[in-house]
């Protein structure tokens, strides 16, 4: 016997279809986010238990989202196309990010010494890592590739004495960034490459970091990549690379999931694979792998924390950005 439902008709049209059975996720994310339904309580809370009231069934809008948008962003990948699509993206507002991601501008996983650690201290404690695993010393040549809003940059400049480069598409990320390393008082030590990651001047770097750009690159040029990381590299150079994996295997829940992020949160990213796959790549080119580790539970507890600051940014979201975009994200 299923609790009641926490799913309420808005739209008489879609009534029928929550009436007794189990509906699939992606027609459920279709109807919320057009208005035609809403959820009783926090949502959080809805999806810890979805499994009460929505499968994973394919559906019509997978298909035809397939066959004319991830198939061919998957088999393309043109310098063209990938910039468009990331700036599509990440220029979308400073302000819109910052409603989730708060301060620090990091739009990645922090690193949790306990579930009650701030937001911000975690993504201290995250840069601080990438920056001892990549043995950062003063006046070494640093390259972040995805820089993002900059903060990873200012912070290895700042604190570590890099000379720091940061790689973005993002018109107004790149300006963002630029204020940032002001701010630090490091814009001296920072330089900030407005580009894709294909023109990247051909000079060597001591250190280089990509965080959960590489997704964007493609199955179809990822290898491609890792060769021109490993050519900008010193003989004697460190990368860190952080990526967004997948589970081995044809698994319903993920591929939904996945096509729901391809389609409104990453388009154009489909190199999230099992991990085994990013190192062959990885060691195909002549890396070596000296350690991994998978930080999908601090994932957890950074989304749980944009979440809250979303939440917290509701009216202002919803005056600049509209309801559709608030229920979105």
């Amino acid at each position: 016997m299923l609790n009641e439902n926490p799913i309420k008709i808005k739209q008489e049209d879609v009534g029928n279809r929550y009436k007794d059975n189990k509906v699939p996720v992606a027609i459920f994310i279709e109807d919320y986010i057009n208005g035609k339904v809403n959820v009783e309580g926090d949502m959080l809370q809805f999806f810890k238990k979805r499994d009460q009231y929505l499968n994973y069934m394919p559906t019509w809008n997978h298909l035809q989202f397939l066959v004319s948008n991830f198939i061919p962003e998957v088999l393309i990948h043109s310098q063209e196309q990938d910039i468009r699509i990331g700036q599509e993206h990440y220029d979308r507002g400073n302000d819109f990010f910052g409603a989730f991601l708060g301060e620090s501008m990091i739009y990645t996983s922090g690193k949790f010494d306990s579930i009650d650690q701030s937001l911000e201290k975690a993504q201290e404690s995250k840069m601080n890592e990438v920056c001892n695993n990549l043995q950062i010393k003063e006046g070494d040549k640093y390259l972040d590739i995805g820089c993002g809003w900059g903060t990873l940059i200012a912070h290895a400049a700042k604190y570590y004495g890099a000379n720091a480069s940061g790689v973005t598409v993002a018109k107004e990320g790149a300006a963002f960034a630029r204020q940032r390393s002001k701010d630090y008082g490091v814009e001296d030590k920072v330089r900030l490459l407005n580009i894709d990651y294909r023109d990247i001047p051909k000079e060597t770097y001591d250190k280089i970091s990509c965080l959960e750009m590489a997704e964007h690159v493609g199955v179809k040029n990822f290898q491609t990549f890792m060769q021109q990381i490993y050519d900008l590299l010193d003989d004697d150079g460190l990368f860190y690379l952080q990526i967004a994996g997948l589970r081995r295997g044809f698994i319903l829940e993920d591929l939904n999931w996945g096509l729901f992020m391809g389609k409104y949160i990453f388009p154009g990213a489909d190199a999230s694979t099992p991990v085994s796959w990013v190192i062959e790549q990885l060691e195909k080119v002549n890396f070596e792998v000296s350690k991994m580790e998978n930080i999908g539970i601090h994932y957890s507890h950074t989304i749980h924390n944009w979440y809250k600051n979303w939440l917290a940014n509701k009216e202002f979201v919803l005056s600049k950005y509209g309801t559709w975009w608030f229920r979105l994200f």
